[in-house]
């Protein structure tokens, strides 16, 4: 598998440090698809070929691409290559997705967030 790092991405969100992240979930998803990259599940060009088609049906359904909505599409991509992948089965995807729900709306604003089992 490469090891060079990500490629630029045109409307990854970005100042002269690197990225940004309007929320702590957006740094997350962004970590998260490195380090799956670097345990080698896809290469980078697998990744960006996803993330642009995410972003194109975005597009096509109206997404105005102010950079607002990136990482919802960063995060469409990676849950659409995790299952490709085999990474994870979809009812799993689906119920770790109704977890991190309702352990968000049960936590006070501004306190971690606690998956059930830890």
């Amino acid at each position: 598998m490469e090891s060079r790092p990500a490629p630029d991405l045109p409307s990854l969100p970005r100042d002269g440090d690197g990225p940004v992240f309007r929320e702590p979930w957006e740094a997350q998803a962004f970590a998260v698809a490195v380090r799956l990259h670097e345990a080698g599940h896809f290469t980078w060009r697998e990744w960006a070929d996803r993330l642009a088609e995410e972003i194109a049906r975005a597009r096509a359904s109206g997404d105005p691409d102010l950079g607002t909505t990136y990482y919802h599409h960063w995060l469409a991509a990676l849950e659409r290559i995790v299952a490709e992948k085999g990474l994870l089965r979809p009812d799993d995807l689906a119920r770790r997705k109704a977890e991190w729900d309702a352990a968000a709306r049960a936590t006070p604003h501004g306190k971690p967030i606690v998956l059930p089992g830890g």
